[in-house]
């Protein structure tokens, strides 16, 4: 076991001196080919240490004289969590989950002071890629079963250099070990579809996080969701992971009894303040010493929040101590009980204890000043990571095919309602405003109908947060993938289907093969740069409500530049520049040319009749349009160029993201 913990301490060393990305790589190999010679030897969990752990956040000023006023979150923290069951216990809003992030390399590092140790040497700069983190909220895909949501994760955090086979006996290893054996092939499930339970959920979750065997492995509030029965079942797992070497650190709210006998080590926060931090079967003994004394048959963990929060009941200080804070007014005993807390646990011996442990730790060398990186490295290539990670989303699709499903009913549906009021349109002078109204609503119709691919990054956006930041795939990866998965299925399908109905249903439009397919082209492409328009609003955007009034508001505004509504020639020059930024201008504009070119509307069009439009080119001059062959591709050239314009758009928006806490 000692030759194990000198092998972890000398492969982060080496970490420490690499620029180039590989040493993540060289970690992972290492442990796997050990792990694969050994027959599954138990890991050996590393050390993690902190030093005088400081973190405030900048308030949006009041004034823009005003300089932003700062709330500390976290303030002067300072301990050490070795292997076994560490728990980070608190009130709401006493920094629990801020405290694992730094802990975690997963915090903003502005505002963030102090430093982390892992085996006494600085955490690599990709150390949230080398450690395990299990989310609050269960991110995996639902529609794929256990086994499938473990292969992904072997195949995109495991190096090249494990085999395939390898990779499949460690996620059979991890179905047995977290014993999901029975739900090994069963949908994790979604709200459309039914699956495994809540506490088999959350250990998917934590089977995802130990495919790379980290030697550190952190869970935010892993009981959330989970009634009680099944959340002892999960910490009797993970206590079974800390009784074999491994290092866990959680942070919980409230937990029963039963769960709080299994901690090993506890650290108890108070308004981002450490007020104990030492073994957790000591704590009783160590609050009875300091004056509060925990009721028989009293949960601790409910003791402790009694004490914190001023319950009298819970308090065994004496009746003048009590007087003194009860003629307070309530906030400010609570903070004199805050302050009472913190004395007394910088004067215990724990507290001196540890602080002689890290000293020795730190003895001679020099962190505190080490620039803070944050570096995300990958274990597989652009193309292999695309290749997994398009299958999964094509996967998802046909697993899910409600939404494909929806869009094609619909879309066959508006066709054969434009088909049956435009039907056998006529070459007379209501042949024209038919034809317009025709097209005017084809264009209409393809903006809108994109507006369902404002859910496509947002509704897994935690779930590709967590994937980035843990290493699985590049952002290039993740937006290409949902590019191409959603222009083939939701977009080309859908406008070809749409093209076919109601061409052939007007019966009155052009009955030539060109015309026909330009008529097609046209549709697909007004549908493509409308989706891409979509995905440039809603990117970055949180709630799919609001990202859906921006873009109605948008299409809105375009469709009455698209020149049907106003006749575009006639707006005062100081507003008609808008028409440039309008999608359906562009789409309805290259099908008028299609299809009004060479028409005739008049059975003797050498009659000037004042108001009588006889031929196609007539009413394409009244609108301002030209209509040679080049003015025809220059509005499919100017819809390509937004098309890429928005994607980049949208990309940049999704790499610049906020992904850290």
């Amino acid at each position: 076991m000692t030759d194990r913990a000198n092998h972890i301490s000398v492969t982060m060393t080496e970490d420490l001196a690499s620029t180039n990305g590989t040493p993540r790589t060289k970690v992972l190999t290492t442990r796997s080919t050990t792990t694969e010679q050994n027959k599954r030897q138990q890991p050996r969990g590393s050390t993690v240490s902190f030093h005088n752990i400081q973190y405030e956040v900048k308030l949006k000023a009041g004034t823009a004289c005003k300089k932003s006023p700062v709330k500390e979150i976290l303030v002067d923290l300072s301990g050490i969590m070795r292997p076994g069951l560490n728990a980070i216990l608190g009130p709401t809003g006493s920094g629990k989950s801020s405290f694992l992030d730094v802990l975690a390399a997963r915090k903003d590092p502005s505002g963030l002071s102090g430093e982390v140790l892992i085996d006494g040497a600085p955490q690599p700069p990709n150390f949230k890629c080398l450690s395990g983190y299990v989310v609050q909220d269960d991110v995996v895909m639902g529609t794929l079963t256990v086994r499938e949501n473990l292969r992904f994760s072997a195949a995109l955090r495991l190096p090249g250099t494990v085999t395939p086979k390898e990779k499949e006996a460690r996620v059979n290893h991890l179905i047995m070990e977290l014993g999901l054996t029975k739900v090994a092939d069963a949908k994790v499930g979604t709200p459309m579809i039914r699956g495994i339970s809540g506490g088999e959920r959350k250990r998917t979750n934590i089977g995802m996080e130990l495919i790379i065997d980290p030697s550190v492995l952190f869970l935010d509030e892993p009981t959330t969701g989970l009634d009680a029965s099944t959340a002892n079942s999960v910490l009797l797992l993970l206590k079974k992971m800390a009784n074999h070497g491994r290092t866990i650190i959680m942070s919980i709210h409230q937990p029963r009894y039963s769960i709080y006998r299994l901690f090993d080590s506890l650290t108890l926060l108070v308004g981002g303040k450490q007020v104990y931090h030492g073994p957790a079967q000591n704590a009783l003994d160590y609050f009875s010493n300091i004056g509060y004394v925990c009721e028989a048959h009293n949960n601790p963990a409910d003791f402790f929040l009694d004490v914190i929060n001023g319950d009298s009941t819970a308090s065994g200080m004496n009746k003048i101590q009590r007087e003194d804070i009860d003629i307070e007014e309530p906030s400010s005993s609570r903070q004199s009980i805050e302050e009472h807390l913190l004395q007394e646990y910088r004067n215990c011996s724990y507290f001196r204890e540890t602080h002689a442990e890290l000293e020795r730790i730190t003895q001679g060398k020099q962190y505190t000043s080490r620039p803070r990186s944050r570096t995300i490295t990958y274990n597989s290539s652009f193309f292999h990571q695309l290749n997994w990670v398009l299958g999964r989303t094509f996967r998802n699709l046909a697993l899910n095919p409600q939404t494909s499903v929806a869009q094609l009913g619909v879309t066959v549906f508006l066709a054969l309602i434009v088909g049956a009021i435009f039907f056998r349109v006529k070459d007379d002078q209501s042949g024209i405003q038919n034809r317009m109204g025709a097209l005017f609503f084809i264009t209409t119709n393809q903006c809108f109908s994109t507006m369902s691919a404002a859910e496509l990054f947002i509704t897994e956006r935690k779930l590709f947060v967590h994937e980035y930041i843990s290493g699985y795939y590049r952002v290039s990866v993740y937006f290409l993938s949902k590019i191409l998965s959603d222009i083939i299925t939701l977009r080309t399908i859908p406008a070809i289907i749409f093209s076919c109905v109601v061409y052939f249903m007007i019966a009155g439009l052009k009955a030539t093969p060109a015309a026909f397919f330009i008529f097609m082209f046209t549709v697909t492409l007004v549908a493509y740069t409308a989706t891409a328009m979509t995905m440039a609003i809603s990117a970055d955007q949180s709630v799919v409500a609001l990202a859906n009034i921006f873009m109605t508001i948008s299409f809105v505004f375009m469709m009455i530049f698209s020149g049907l509504l106003v006749n575009l020639p006639s707006i005062m020059a100081w507003l008609a520049w808008l028409k440039y930024f309008s999608i359906p201008r562009y789409g309805l504009a290259a099908l008028e040319i299609n299809e009004f070119v060479g028409l005739q509307f008049c059975q003797n069009a050498t009659v000037n009749v004042p108001g009588r439009m006889c031929t196609g080119e007539q009413q394409l001059d009244y609108q301002g349009i030209g209509y040679s062959t080049w003015a025809l591709w220059q509005n499919h050239v100017a819809m390509a160029i937004m098309t890429l314009i928005f994607l980049i758009i949208a990309y940049l928006k999704l790499r610049f993201i906020k992904k850290f806490t």
